[in-house]
């Protein structure tokens, strides 16, 4: 399906794109601590949300 140059470079992609993510978020932790302080809770809400509607979902399926 792919070729073996198409996986190396993809797998090279996204290394790469993971090590600068984690160096620009390690960077900006400070700001990130000061603006961003709480937000765990919309990420807890909204994957309980989505959980909710996978539940309703599959009692409704039959």
């Amino acid at each position: 399906m792919f070729s073996l140059g198409q996986i190396q470079f993809a797998v090279f992609f996204a290394i790469t794109f993971i090590i600068v993510m984690i160096f620009s978020y390690r960077k900006d932790l400070k700001l990130h601590q000061q603006y961003y302080k709480g937000s765990i809770w919309i990420l807890f809400f909204f994957l309980l949300f989505i959980a909710g509607l996978f539940v309703v979902k599959t009692l409704l399926k039959d």
